[in-house]
């Protein structure tokens, strides 16, 4: 099977991706990175990635990040002769994914029953908003929306404040990286029971569902107490101090979560006296009288610069750290060391990097990222 990066841990896998947007793309991205062969299928209008802002010499950089390394066949699946062609593709696939709401695969002709027989070796991957089962599968599914309902926004932002939305489209990216590690599970079981000569395997995946497996503090929480988490703004819901303190021009986190390092802490802010104060015994008794351990800290922080600030505390042991904003983050040195922005090979946006996948695989050298495929590049390559 032909592949574009021949010494990476996928190469060979050829993956058929009817997905859109983000969540599937996302995920398929990730597969592309470790050298599956990832064909595209788009419809003639594209991908609506395509065509969401912002651009760079007209190139959308979403549907860049999301659609590297990938191949882009047009076909119109309204049409049989659309749906022929991509069933002959698929019975060469060992992947097909697909995030359309439940049952509008199947109404293509593409769904895991009528594949599956094409293909009987085939690990079918459906994302979707809910599942294809349960009263919610055919709601309408953004990721606001997820947010929203798996309780999410509930515990964001100040106890006297609205519900928050996350800043990032957190449930999409979150269904496509469980995406990819369902994938990868089902390809091992798959290899390790005879490769392309045993079964295959249908996954259903749920951004809902993922939602509510990341959120293991307050799904966990709710469990065991029985009692529902609420907002408490810029600081950790169970311990306490932890969470972002102000300083004299901006804004620092602490992370304090045992008696040493709450020891440590009183030390460098002159609040020794707290050490005798049964209020704070304990990281439960502290987290039950936050405020007032935040007005200790800060009458001491206020007077600081962040820079100074963090320099006293990890000298001391304290975790901590300065609140970077996104370019910050991207233009520091931990970036750079860590090479996690990737030149782009595309002579349309030369130069341009992009945020590669975040795993180091030893002995494997990092790769340039292969740009997102123009509409229907590949198709002459794959449909006659």
């Amino acid at each position: 099977m032909s592949n574009n990066l021949p010494n990476q841990p996928l190469s060979g896998v050829r993956v058929v991706d009817f997905s859109r947007v983000l969540s599937g793309p996302y995920c398929t991205a990730l597969l592309a990175d470790m050298g599956a062969e990832v064909i595209k299928i788009e419809s003639p209008a594209g991908d609506d990635y395509r065509h969401v802002a912002p651009f760079k010499n007209g190139e959308s950089a979403l549907f860049t990040q999301v659609n590297r390394g990938k191949k882009s066949v047009v076909v119109d699946l309204l049409t049989s002769e659309g749906q022929k062609a991509v069933r002959h593709l698929v019975t060469t696939a060992d992947v097909v994914v697909e995030n359309f709401r439940p049952g509008v695969a199947a109404r293509l002709g593409i769904g895991w029953d009528e594949l599956s027989v094409l293909n009987p070796s085939l690990v079918f991957l459906s994302i979707s908003g809910f599942g294809q089962t349960g009263p919610w599968a055919n709601k309408a599914a953004y990721d606001v929306i997820i947010q929203g309902l798996c309780g999410l926004m509930s515990v964001t932002g100040q106890p006297d404040g609205p519900p928050t939305l996350v800043g990032e489209a957190v449930a999409d990216v979150v269904a496509g990286l469980f995406g990819a590690w369902a994938l990868i599970t089902a390809l091992f079981e798959r290899e390790r029971k005879g490769g392309r000569n045993a079964a295959g395997r249908y996954i259903d995946l749920a951004m809902f569902d993922s939602m509510l497996s990341l959120m293991v503090t307050s799904t966990t929480s709710s469990l065991f107490t029985e009692e529902t988490p609420v907002r408490v703004g810029n600081r950790h819901p169970l311990s306490a101090p932890f969470g972002c303190y102000a300083a004299l021009d901006g804004y620092f986190s602490l992370a304090v979560l045992n008696n040493k390092l709450f020891s440590k802490l009183c030390k460098v802010i002159d609040a020794e006296s707290l050490l005798n104060d049964d209020r704070f015994i304990t990281d439960s008794s502290r987290n039950q009288y936050e405020s007032i351990l935040r007005d200790h800290i800060e009458k001491w922080s206020r007077l600081r610069h962040v820079v100074d600030i963090i320099s006293i505390f990890e000298s001391e042991g304290v975790p901590c750290g300065p609140l970077l904003d996104v370019v910050q983050a991207l233009s520091s040195e931990q970036v750079k060391s860590r090479n996690m922005l990737v030149p782009l090979e595309d002579h349309r946006l030369s130069p341009q990097c992009l945020v590669r996948q975040p795993a180091i695989f030893g002995g494997l050298s990092q790769v340039r990222l292969k740009h997102a495929p123009r509409l229907g590049e590949h198709t002459h390559e794959f449909i006659s």
